[in-house]
């Protein structure tokens, strides 16, 4: 479906050779908790370079995506196989998607060199379709700790949520790709130990230690500016890699892995604040405390029965507010696209 082409003002292919390919790969399956594939370098693209037709080539070897419109997977199942990270294809698999205003990217796999590009560009054709609600719904080993963070910093500056699922699992560098969600739904398993370096060179414990510690300096850096908490980095350290420690559901808590995210949180209260008000923000703020507590349901299990708690509640603290229509709780159903997924649902009677 080439529907997406319409909003792109008569966009057309650009030859391969007009401008200088860029291979962008995924490196290849490692076997169970061996994370010791060679990483196929190359940068993710500057967003400047997604602005236009001609993408890099990016392939993902080491895991598979699926595109869905659909949040219910229990009912609608994970979509359609993407096989391509090229612009054209990737228009073909989200064009659906535009008239609900939401995606969801089915991913199970290692996280390698390319998981990057994935997020990084299902999100850049997100925002040219006007596609606000943007899903990971992720299953893996992990893998690459370098992959894992430039991952996680891309889907917290284009505003994803993570699920792990029922009977799915996020383990290793897994957990720091979690950590870059804004919202992180957690049924599955969470699994924890030390990181290590890929390709180590270490062959005494000082040198292990050295490998380490610049290891754990970078994911307890990485870990602070999304929102987790340092101690997260100290507790891998303590659990061989050989191993694996499942988090409970206190400790996602108390590490910063589950609920809202607190880093993108208190960013937005600075910037509605000053674009609103402090009533405003202390009334959004009260909304999210009840509705993390009462509407908040299991990944992908009752997803309109949690829209409808939200609107509904967001009644009782006076919003949407016509003063800050589009900051206020839950503001992309107000929106033709958000209008349409809930009519689809049966929450709004059609025009």
């Amino acid at each position: 479906m080439m529907l997406g082409l319409v909003l792109l003002s008569g966009c057309s292919r650009v030859p391969e050779d007009s401008a200088a390919k860029q291979t962008v790969t995924l490196g290849q399956h490692a076997s169970n908790e061996a994370d010791d594939a060679p990483l196929v370098t190359g940068a993710v693209p500057a967003k400047e370079v997604l602005n236009g037709t001609y993408w890099p080539d990016a392939k993902l070897e080491g895991g598979t995506a699926r595109i869905s419109c659909e949040f219910d997977y229990g009912e609608h199942g994970d979509g359609a196989l993407l096989t391509s990270l090229d612009f054209f294809s990737l228009v073909d698999a989200l064009a659906a998607c535009k008239e609900r205003g939401q995606v969801r990217v089915r991913y199970e796999g290692k996280i390698g060199a390319g998981f990057g590009a994935l997020v990084q560009r299902v999100a850049a054709m997100a925002d040219r379709l006007d596609i606000h609600s943007r899903v990971l719904d992720i299953s893996s080993t992990g893998g690459h700790v370098e992959e894992a963070i430039r991952a996680g910093d891309i889907m917290a500056d284009t505003r994803w949520d993570i699920w792990v699922r029922d009977r799915s699992y996020c383990h290793s560098a897994c957990v720091l790709v979690l950590a870059g969600g804004n919202t992180r739904s957690i049924e599955g398993k969470v699994g924890i130990h030390r990181l290590i370096r890929d390709r180590s060179k270490a062959n005494t414990r000082a040198e292990l230690r050295a490998e380490l510690r610049q290891v754990h300096g970078d994911v307890t850096e990485y870990l602070e500016r999304n929102g987790g908490a340092a101690a997260l980095a100290d507790l891998m350290m303590t659990v061989p890699n050989r191993d694996l420690r499942v988090l409970s559901e206190n400790e996602l808590m108390l590490y910063g892995l589950s609920g809202i995210n607190a880093a993108q949180a208190d960013l937005d209260r600075i910037v509605v604040t000053r674009k609103c008000s402090k009533e405003f923000v202390q009334r959004r703020d009260a909304f999210a405390r009840v509705f993390e507590q009462h509407c908040l349901a299991k990944p992908g299990d009752g997803f309109e029965q949690q829209t409808q708690c939200g609107l509904e509640l967001r009644k009782r603290f006076g919003f949407p507010d016509n003063t800050c229509p589009d900051e206020s709780p839950l503001s992309e159903y107000d929106r033709e696209p958000g209008r349409l997924a809930l009519e689809a649902a049966g929450l709004l009677s059609a025009k």
